[in-house]
């Protein structure tokens, strides 16, 4: 067989955001969406705000990635950055478990900061909370899932790899989004252990093994000599973190989809652009293990235009 045709290397930044949701804007007094799924939520006439108030929330460093798109599409927002880092990683947590933990602490957040969207910037908080927030809250949510759709429409080979937590790959939700949108690719489900720890540890400036990374990627990596994986969705906000380190490993270039750009693009479908800013303050970054932070740590919330702030209240799990 002919050898498969080199693709560009490198973060293709443009998904469509099929599986970013569109939360309600106000209570709906007995109503239940039917025709859309409980991640998705019901369709809602999106509002224009001025300097609106976003908090972005995951369960460590990894929404950064996120936060970073919102706020350059956004720089009049007032953002709030929260890591519940007290019990990272969510993949370790059972899932009652662990939507009891995210609701009570977006109810302290809501109640503090008083937001006007709310970014779940995770992939296993958002496939597995959401809908229970969305019961709870009348603020806008909007989640990360997966970028398949957009992944395997990308494809040439048809041979696509997730790359997840190994939570976020047994997710139904997941193998939901592949009955649905694998339009006949060959999708390789990739569940790491590692990689989210990593990424946080690198963020801090600690060293990373390339070994290390390289054998946590290395299953995402097909060829059969027929065709070979040309596209590397990375289901965890955490993996851009890495992205770098990624393509020096790769054993041959790849599209790597991350999903920040299309997250961005749907706080805008939701609350329109700006329309003129002032310079904002550094937002707040709020970790709810209270754990003094890192030298490192510290340095690159201040090269994302953050600074630590006070943890909330939370009741632990």
């Amino acid at each position: 067989m002919p050898a498969p045709r080199p693709l560009p290397t490198g973060r293709a930044r443009d998904p469509q955001p099929e599986t970013l949701d569109a939360p309600r804007l106000v209570p709906e007094a007995g109503h239940r969406a039917t025709s859309r799924s409980a991640l998705l939520g019901p369709t809602v006439t999106p509002r224009l705000m001025r300097s609106p108030k976003i908090l972005v929330f995951d369960s460590g460093v990894g929404g950064l990635t996120v936060f970073r798109e919102i706020a350059q599409a956004r720089p009049d927002g007032r953002f709030v950055y929260v890591g519940d880092d007290a019990v990272f990683p969510y993949g370790k947590i059972g899932e009652a478990a662990l939507i009891e933990r995210v609701v009570k602490v977006m109810h302290d957040l809501i109640t503090q900061h008083r937001p006007d969207l709310v970014v779940i910037a995770c992939n296993t908080a958002s496939t597995l909370v959401l809908p229970a927030l969305r019961e709870r809250f009348a603020v806008p949510f909007v989640g990360t899932v997966p970028a398949i759709k957009p992944a395997c429409a990308a494809s040439q080979s048809k041979r696509v790899s997730v790359l997840g937590t190994e939570a976020t790959v047994a997710r139904e939700y997941t193998h939901a989004l592949i009955r649905n949108f694998g339009q006949g690719c060959d999708l390789n489900l990739v569940g790491s252990a590692r990689l989210a720890a990593l990424a946080e540890a690198a963020l801090s400036g600690a060293p990373i093994d390339d070994a290390a990374v390289r054998a946590e990627i290395e299953p995402c990596f097909i060829d059969d000599g027929a065709a070979r994986t040309d596209t590397i969705v990375l289901a965890c906000t955490h993996y851009p973190l890495l992205i770098a380190c990624f393509e020096r490993l790769a054993p041959w270039p790849v599209r790597w989809l991350d999903p920040a750009p299309a997250i961005a693009r749907r706080v805008l479908e939701l609350i329109g652009p700006a329309a003129g800013w002032e310079p904002q303050t550094p937002a707040p970054a709020i970790f709810t293990s209270g754990r003094p932070l890192s030298a490192g740590l510290a340095a690159a919330l201040d090269r994302f235009g953050l600074v630590p702030a006070q943890a909330p209240a939370v009741t632990a799990i």
